[in-house]
């Protein structure tokens, strides 16, 4: 394949990569701002895993849309529910987790968990599943190239949320957690409603 029928591809992963990832950026934000003192190592480990979730959910699509489309179209209606809970549950429980340590040191704060870390994952990439109806007209390996991008932008977007979150987060000190833990709650609510129009 050239680059001429690369660049289309390249332009769509890119296009639709900077749109999926802003939710997962706005989380990166409130966990960098949750866990200020966060090493880059770690910083690493949760871009890469909403990068994964990215790349996987658009390909988990466009393998739904090929099979069983009639079943993914019911499952599509309830994205919009699946995503409130999920965010709204762990921005509660950083919302609770920060107002109980108010006074702590923030670099004392218990990092977030793996549990913690899939579910926003999950929730900030399930509404990617959709992606699959918009490349469903690529064959696999176009499909899996357009995802591809998609993921690596992911993860340069939300390393770079962790690391602005991160800089607030020393800064406001005890607060840090309460803002993430809303900014968390916020979102759940701007992708429902959304959803409704």
């Amino acid at each position: 394949m050239d680059f001429a029928a690369l660049l289309p591809l390249v332009l769509m992963g890119l296009g639709l990569g900077f749109g999926l990832a802003m939710d997962a950026f706005s989380v990166s934000l409130a966990n960098g701002l949750n866990e200020p003192c966060m090493k880059k190592s770690r910083m690493s480990v949760i871009a890469g895993t909403f990068a994964a979730f990215q790349f996987a959910m658009p390909m988990l699509g466009w393998i739904c849309v090929s099979t069983v489309a009639k079943h993914f179209r019911v499952f599509q209606k309830a994205i919009p529910y699946i995503a409130l809970l999920l965010l709204c549950y762990i921005g509660i429980k950083m919302i609770a987790e920060g107002v109980r340590e108010k006074d702590s040191c923030p670099c004392e704060k218990e990092p977030l968990g793996a549990a913690s870390l899939v579910l926003q994952g999950i929730a900030t990439s399930i509404d990617a599943l959709s992606v699959g109806f918009t490349v469903s007209d690529y064959n696999f390996y176009e499909a899996l190239f357009t995802c591809l991008i998609i993921g690596v932008l992911t993860f340069f977007i939300c390393f770079s949320g962790l690391f602005i979150g991160k800089k607030a987060g020393t800064r406001l000190a005890g607060k840090a957690g309460i803002l993430g833990g809303a900014v968390l709650v916020l979102i759940g609510i701007e992708i429902f409603v959304t959803s409704l129009f």
